[in-house]
């Protein structure tokens, strides 16, 4: 369940923050005219989301009648999650430090446009979130059919970022966003490894793959699938005693290079010569705190 609270905490963060900034922006520019279309523009992103979510549970119980058949979809689902989670990360390492400018910079070309416009740049703004959530929930909670703990998890994460963002608004609570994200992202990746490596154990169920019965070791006798540690490391990175062949290597080669790239240290571009308090903000990685808080005159 931990992955599960994970993804709703990491990805719920980059949404709260992406509305914190729209919001802090319209407050400061004394446009809260346009507050209830940002706001209507998130609740359709939100509740699309959702739709999206159940749709692909939806198809997985219901649709597909032949278990090769689902095992099939889900194998293609987890492999489309760990390629979102991958550019995910990868992009919000990236563009942390510019997405404050570029989001205040397209709402104010919203707001000259009209209302639509600004409920349709909010929506645009936090679907992605939605969707990567729903695909991802999806491929990380497999296997617990009628257990309705990774749900309750992903609500919890979920909600635990809105709490946060709320905090940072309010200017009551500073974090550097800056580790928060590197940590959470390379324990994503983690979880995305074990994602991809159930993904290869669906293909191999679906006959797609070979080696189904080609185990890599068997440490049965030392990591008991019954206690509670071999359940936790289960369940957050999909390490199992038995794996085959195929699900170590896949594994053990998207984790390690991933990992090593991801904590690779990026390149500093040399400081300004005069910088002002956002800026320095943005130098340690924390610019959204500066961009969420409300500025008073």
């Amino acid at each position: 369940m931990f992955a599960t609270y994970l993804i709703g905490l990491r990805e719920g963060l980059e949404a709260t923050l992406v509305v914190s900034i729209l919001v802090a922006f319209l407050v400061k520019s004394q446009r809260r005219d346009r507050l209830p279309q940002v706001w209507s523009g998130v609740g359709l992103a939100v509740a699309l989301s959702v739709l999206f979510g159940w749709l692909i549970e939806y198809t997985s119980t219901s649709l597909l009648a032949r278990s090769e058949d689902r095992e099939l979809f889900e194998a293609i689902t987890s492999v489309a999650a760990v390629l979102f989670v991958t550019w995910m990360i990868f992009w919000m390492r990236r563009a942390a430090r510019t997405i404050a400018g570029e989001l205040r910079g397209k709402l104010t070309e919203a707001l000259a446009v009209g209302s639509l416009a600004v409920a349709g740049m909010a929506f645009l703004a936090v679907i992605r979130e939605g969707l990567e959530t729903a695909l991802i929930f999806y491929s990380a909670a497999q296997g617990a059919a009628g257990d309705s703990g990774p749900l309750l998890a992903l609500i919890g994460g979920i909600l635990t970022a809105v709490v946060l963002g709320v905090l940072l608004y309010a200017s009551a609570l500073r974090i550097n966003l800056s580790k928060f994200f590197t940590w959470t992202g390379a324990l994503l990746i983690l979880v995305a490894a074990g994602i991809l490596k159930y993904g290869v154990h669906d293909f191999q169920e679906a006959g797609v793959l070979p080696g189904l019965n080609d185990l890599a070791f068997d440490i049965t006798g030392t990591l008991d699938p019954s206690t509670w540690y071999a359940a936790l490391l289960a369940g957050m990175f999909n390490v199992t005693p038995a794996p085959t062949v195929l699900e170590t290597i896949a594994w053990i080669g998207y984790a390690v290079p991933v990992l090593a790239l991801f904590l690779r240290p990026a390149r500093r571009k040399p400081a300004p010569t005069a910088s002002t308090g956002t800026e320095r903000l943005a130098d340690t990685g924390t610019e959204a705190e500066a961009a969420t808080a409300p500025q008073r005159a």
